[in-house]
């Protein structure tokens, strides 16, 4: 591609080449003005779309098989698209892996402080999770050239997990069969849960690899790691020692057993689990004594409120006390705590303003 063609492709040449690769990939017909008009948001009519292509004629990117025929990509517009287009899903992919990283970190900042928060304003033990999407789902795939022995897989789920493996390959795999893995996976794979990529679905994706089947055998690895990945829910827990202020729960051996919960955290997930699959409608759930589904929490009272982000992403804070815990004060302190994190992490982002906020003003003070 000479550098002085591509300087002639407007975002306006650009979209109509990339709806004409697009739609001829998907059916392997030549591909029409009409079809562009309805395909792209360009708002443009089919005479100057009918222009447009005729440019893109001339400058070597599409062909026309036949007159009177709607015109397919040259294998100039193939390189295009395989050089250009696809750095823009690059880009995409780095750009998310920055917010995603970024957005973890603050997340984390975030949770920590609102359960010692929580922990100072109830003088009662804290949990609270990371938000977890519960139905993630493969949201794309991309594979990239290294180099002639290397492919770079990314594959990205619905709650934005991102997780990178390179793949050794034993010859080198062109542009074109790159692309037409990446179109495959694709297709077949995204909008899918784990539970949904099942044999048959794995089958027929081989079959149509053909002899790079075993790239795509490390793709649904690095696939299935990502989907474990995500499963590893994150528990911050504050104020533990509060509950060594009541006389009912200072038992040695009881409040011992009631700690080390608090340290290792796993039976903490039965907790989460529980209110996931039982919570009322308010998002507020109440366990007195023997309802609570942790052995070591027999003695006490638990109150889980589930906050929601959207998109089926969500998260659980728990408050642990003494049965005779101030439960209006509690349920108070929660229904807050779930406005605001719901606010402050409203459509997936945390916005430093948020960070900035005065913590008192996160709950009241009772």
């Amino acid at each position: 591609m000479m550098k002085d063609d591509a300087e002639q492709l407007d975002e306006r040449k650009v979209k109509i080449l990339d709806a004409i690769i697009r739609n001829y990939l998907a059916t392997g017909e030549p591909v029409g003005s009409r079809t562009i008009s309805k395909y792209t948001d360009l708002n443009l009519s089919s005479a100057t779309i009918r222009n447009e292509m005729s440019d893109l004629e001339d400058l070597g990117y599409i062909l026309q098989p036949h007159t009177s025929a709607g015109r397919i990509p040259s294998d100039k517009g193939y390189r295009f698209y395989v050089d250009h287009l696809i750095q823009e899903k690059d880009k995409e992919v780095t750009d998310m892996k920055e917010f995603v990283i970024e957005k973890t970190q603050k997340m984390e900042q975030v949770l920590k402080q609102v359960a010692k928060l929580l922990a100072n304003n109830t003088n009662y033990a804290t949990m609270i999770t990371a938000a977890h999407k519960s139905d993630n789902k493969v949201k794309f795939i991309q594979l990239s050239c290294v180099d002639e022995r290397q492919i770079l897989a990314v594959v990205v789920l619905n709650s934005n997990v991102v997780r990178n493996r390179i793949i050794d390959v034993d010859e080198k795999v062109d542009n074109e069969s790159l692309l037409k893995l990446n179109i495959l996976l694709n297709t077949a794979l995204n909008g899918l849960s784990i539970e949904e990529i099942n044999l048959g679905v794995i089958s027929k994706i081989k079959e149509k690899a053909g002899n790079h089947s075993s790239i795509v055998n490390d793709v649904l690895d690095t696939l299935s790691k990502s989907f474990e990945e995500d499963d590893n829910l994150e528990i911050y827990t504050s104020g533990a020692t509060n509950i060594l202020k009541y006389p009912e729960l200072s038992d040695a051996e009881k409040v011992t057993h009631l700690l080390e919960t608090f340290e290792d955290k796993e039976e903490l997930v039965n907790l989460v689990t529980d209110t996931t699959e039982n919570r009322e409608e308010t998002g507020i759930q109440v366990y007195i004594g023997n309802e609570a589904p942790i052995q070591t929490m027999k003695d006490c009272s638990v109150v889980t409120a589930t906050y929601d982000l959207g998109d089926g992403v969500k998260g659980t804070v728990g408050i642990i006390g003494p049965k005779r815990m101030d439960y209006e004060n509690v349920m108070h302190n929660l229904k807050s705590l779930k406005k605001q994190l719901e606010g402050m992490f409203n459509k997936n982002v945390i916005t430093d303003k948020s960070m900035k906020n005065d913590s008192n003003d996160s709950f009241d003070n009772n």
